[in-house]
């Protein structure tokens, strides 16, 4: 009896692993079949040296690739048994998927799973209305969910200090020219399956804003349009730093990210003081907690907007040799 996963549910699956988040939306993964078993490998073509010269935005990536694959699989009656960094001599194999025993889905995996395509990062002004007590809590318990915790910066004046790090770390960056350059270089003024759209990177930052963009748009602020004074920040905590970690927060970000979208919320993520090692250590210790901050996101009720576009699943698997000739 054959008690591997298929090239056909590794193509249904990954077609939903493709719409992760992925820094500059370089979608830095690759899903293959060995032995029955799907595994997720980093894409070394696709890495950012300059944005993330250590690794830890692609292994989030793929972290977060990784949960929409299990996500996927369990939705369609198949759930996955996975285990992390499985090969010690292939650091890229993030991970292997292995059916596990069948079973209905969870409403729960049926509501996060209707979710994935339409999560999208928004990085528009946000309506001022507060994220109720509720949400909160389901947020909070879907990193719990994942082995990581949400941290919500309550509170102007902790939500004022968090933005002045944030801007420091965004000044840091924006000093180097390689970086700039990778930025521009995944700008994209034309319909693209990668990148970030030029219509989809937010308004130009000005200078009373609390929290700093990017700066992949060049969209003009309308008057009036500023960003929402008291937002919502929360700040994804793993336990550790190591790769694994790093997945293991991929993954408690994705989830997040799709509860956010199944509860109506709009997010916009800001890795800048991620990214700068001076502010992740402040960031550290202003959260209060053992651990290592993985991400920083801002949280509320958005405008309408869509998802960015993505490779199609043929440019993204490795297929059994085997089935490629049969094609």
């Amino acid at each position: 009896m054959d008690v591997g996963y298929t090239v056909e549910q590794l193509r249904a699956a990954a077609a939903d692993a493709v719409r992760a988040p992925s820094l500059h939306n370089t979608q830095p993964w690759r899903f293959r079949l060995h032995e029955g078993g799907i595994e997720v490998v980093v894409d070394p073509a696709r890495r950012l040296p300059a944005t993330d010269p250590s690794g830890w935005g692609t292994r989030i990536a793929c972290g977060a690739a990784l949960y929409n694959l299990r996500v996927s699989l369990a939705a369609a009656g198949t759930p996955a048994s996975v285990r992390l960094r499985p090969y010690p001599g292939e650091p890229d194999v993030v991970a292997r998927l292995v059916p596990d025993l069948p079973r209905r889905p969870t409403p729960t995996e049926q509501s996060l799973h209707a979710a994935i395509p339409r999560r999208f990062s928004n990085r528009r002004p946000f309506r001022p209305d507060p994220v109720p007590a509720d949400l909160r809590w389901r947020l909070g318990e879907a990193a719990r969910a994942e082995q990581c915790w949400l941290e919500l910066v309550i509170g102007t004046s902790a939500v004022n200090a968090l933005g002045e790090l944030a801007h420091s770390a965004h000044r840091v960056l924006e000093r180097d020219p390689a970086y700039r350059a990778e930025r521009v270089e995944w700008t994209r003024a034309e319909p693209a399956p990668d990148g970030v759209p030029a219509t989809a990177g937010g308004p130009r930052s000005e200078p009373q804003d609390l929290l700093p963009q990017r700066g992949f748009g060049a969209l003009h602020r309308a008057p009036g349009r500023d960003f929402e004074p008291e937002p919502l920040v929360a700040v994804l905590v793993a336990a550790g730093n190591t790769a694994t970690d790093q997945i293991v927060a991929g993954q408690a970000l994705q989830r997040v990210l799709l509860t956010t979208t199944d509860a109506g919320l709009a997010v916009s993520m800001l890795s800048q003081p991620i990214e700068v090692p001076g502010a992740r250590e402040r960031l550290r210790l202003s959260v209060g907690r053992f651990g290592t901050p993985q991400m920083v996101m801002r949280i509320g009720y958005g405008q309408p907007g869509r998802p960015t576009a993505r490779r199609s699943v043929d440019e993204v698997l490795d297929l059994p040799m085997a089935r490629v000739a049969e094609r």
